[in-house]
């Protein structure tokens, strides 16, 4: 899971993809804080939302969860409650990110990691959206999840996180984000479920840039 990453700059998101940013949060961006995601409008347009870290399902009383919906395991979105209705819709959003950063206990202590790119271009991690609407105040709140797929197998990402010494090594669940790549950015955002689900796949060790944090 990830529970801490770093925007880019608003400028250069605004560059990307030539919309304007209002109300654009500084970094870093924990659960529950206001963060910037990208998602398709009704026209299939692009626009960048600033939205809560911690998706709102439509089944909630509050906004503010007495649960974490800040991570959503992509291996349960089409059942799980708080997320199968905005997968159903094809409401996926990528989560930019300069970097983020997880906990490694190699040491027998936690010392954080920071992931970037290793071509210094952002992350484009990819997450689900929802708009939620306070049935006695009217109030509209924007949130999202951050997509985790199973990473027991990855050479590097499975050396993050607290290991559980009751379990093998392969059970785990240590988990990873999953960055969309720059060609798949339009497909993720606005392509059918099955194509969606063609792109839920760990990054390849040699993409990142990882090294323990300052």
């Amino acid at each position: 899971m990830c529970n801490r990453y770093t925007p880019p700059r608003p400028e250069d998101l605004a560059q990307r993809f030539g919309r304007a940013i209002v109300n654009y949060p500084p970094g870093p961006i924990f659960p529950r804080a206001p963060g910037p995601f990208v998602r398709f409008d009704r026209e299939q347009s692009v626009e960048i939302v600033v939205g809560q870290w911690g998706l709102v399902p439509w089944f909630a009383k509050a906004s503010r969860l007495t649960y974490t919906t800040n991570n959503a395991r992509a291996e349960e979105v089409a059942v799980k409650a708080s997320y199968k209705q905005p997968w159903a819709r094809g409401q996926r959003c990528l989560i930019p990110a300069e970097s983020f950063d997880e906990p490694c206990w190699e040491s027998g202590k936690n010392q954080w990691w920071t992931f970037r790119r290793a071509d210094r271009q952002p992350w484009w991690l990819a997450g689900l959206w929802n708009r939620w609407v306070d049935r006695a105040t009217g109030e509209v709140v924007e949130s999202y999840a951050m997509l985790t797929l199973n990473a027991d197998a990855h050479p590097l990402m499975s050396r993050m996180h607290k290991p559980d010494p009751k379990l093998a090594s392969d059970q785990q669940d240590k988990r990873s984000v999953i960055p969309v790549a720059d060609d798949d950015i339009s497909a993720w955002l606005g392509g059918s479920v099955e194509e969606a689900q063609q792109m839920i796949r760990l990054t390849p060790a040699e993409d990142f840039d990882a090294a323990p944090a300052p």
